[in-house]
C-alpha cells in the first residue's frame, strides 16, 4: 500500500501540510512550478505543470492522498483553475488517492447568515462561480464512485506574507508606527482562519472516510472587525492605538484600473462590507478539532513578521 502524499502548492497552506505529514513519518512529493516547497527527509520537490494528467501520474502512480494547494494568480483563476482541477480529478480516479481540495467561502457568494456547508453555491462572480464549480464535478464524481474526495474551506487568513490581508500591507506599517488603510469597512465582523488549522484539517478529512464526498468549514476563532485585529496585533508588538482606516471606493476604483489584483477584489468587495461570520461547528463535532489558541496566533503572526523585515 502506498504511504505517498501528494501536495500540490507551496504556499502557507501546502507548505504546512507538507511539513505536518512528513513530521508524521510520511512520504511526501510536493509539486510545483518551480520546484519550491520545504525541506525535509521525507519531502521531495517537483517541477510540474499540474495541469497535465500524465506527468501527474509519471510522478506520484499511486498516493494516499493528493492535496490541492494551488494557488493559481488571482486575476487569472477562471482561466487557469478547470484544467488543473480537471487533472486532480484524473488522478484520483485513475490511482484511488484521495482528493482533499483547499477551497474558500467564494462560491457561497454574498450572505446575511453564519455561513455553513449546506448554504447553496450561488455565487454571482467569475471567481467564486470556478470555485463552486470545482466542489460541483468532484462530488458529483464521489456520489457517482469514481473517485473519493473532500474539500476544506477556510475564511481569510490570519498570518503574515502576502497570502493574509494583514500580511504584507498592514503588518510592516504597524511594526514601523505607520498609519494603516484596509479594504472594506474596519466596524464589521469578520472571521478570521489560520493556515495551520486549514492544513491541519486537511490532514484528518484526508484519511477518515466519514469526510469524503463533503465539504467541511475550518475551525476558526471568535469573529473580529478589521479594527479588532488590527488594534489587537499591535498591542502584541508592544505598539498602542495604531491608525487605521478604510481605502475610499474612489481610491479602490482608480487602483483596479492599473492594478489586476485590485480589480479582481472587487469581485469579493461584498465580504468586508457586511458581517462575514463561518460557522465551523460540523467539524469540531465530527474531529473533534479547535482552531489554534487566538493569542497564541496573534504572537506568531507578529515574530513573522518581524523575522520577514529584517
Amino acid at each position: 500500500m502506498s504511504r505517498t502524499h501528494v501536495v500540490v502548492g507551496a504556499g502557507i497552506v501546502g507548505s504546512t501540510l507538507a511539513e505536518l505529514l512528513a513530521n508524521d513519518g510520511q512520504d511526501v512529493i510536493v509539486i510545483t512550478r518551480s520546484g519550491s516547497g520545504p525541506t525535509h527527509k521525507n519531502i521531495k520537490r517537483i517541477a510540474a505543470d499540474v495541469s497535465d494528467l500524465s506527468k501527474l501520474l509519471q510522478i506520484a502512480p499511486s498516493a494516499v492522498a493528493i492535496y490541492n494547494c494551488a494557488n493559481p494568480p488571482y486575476h487569472q483563476w477562471a482561466k487557469e483553475w478547470p484544467p488543473i482541477a480537471g487533472s486532480f480529478l484524473g488522478y484520483a480516479e485513475k490511482t484511488g488517492a484521495v482528493l482533499v481540495t483547499c477551497s474558500n467561502l467564494y462560491g457561497y457568494g454574498p450572505v446575511d447568515v453564519p455561513m455553513t456547508e449546506s448554504l447553496p453555491l450561488k455565487a454571482p462572480g467569475a471567481k467564486g462561480k470556478v470555485r463552486a464549480q470545482m466542489w460541483l464535478d468532484a462530488k458529483a464524481l464521489h456520489d457517482a464512485g469514481r473517485i473519493k474526495a473532500t474539500e476544506v474551506r477556510g475564511s481569510d487568513y490570519v498570518c503574515a506574507g502576502e497570502q493574509s490581508r494583514v500580511g504584507t500591507r498592514v503588518m510592516p506599517k504597524i511594526l514601523a508606527g505607520k498609519p494603516v488603510q484596509v479594504l472594506g469597512k474596519i466596524d464589521v465582523k469578520h472571521t478570521w482562519t489560520y493556515p495551520l488549522d486549514v492544513a491541519r484539517l486537511m490532514q484528518i478529512v484526508a484519511t477518515d472516510s466519514k469526510a469524503w464526498g463533503k465539504a467541511w468549514h475550518v475551525p476558526s476563532n471568535e469573529a473580529k472587525t478589521q479594527k479588532e485585529l488590527v488594534t489587537e496585533l499591535a498591542a502584541v508588538a508592544g505598539i498602542k492605538n495604531p491608525k487605521l482606516s478604510s481605502v475610499p471606493n474612489a481610491i479602490w476604483n482608480l487602483l483596479a484600473l492599473f492594478n489586476p489584483l485590485m480589480k479582481a477584489l472587487k469581485e469579493t468587495a461584498y465580504q468586508m462590507q457586511r458581517p462575514y461570520i463561518l460557522d465551523e461547528s460540523a467539524a469540531r463535532k465530527a474531529f473533534g478539532m479547535q482552531p489554534t489558541e487566538w493569542k497564541l496566533i496573534l504572537k506568531e503572526v507578529v515574530a513573522d513578521t518581524r523575522s520577514s523585515m529584517k
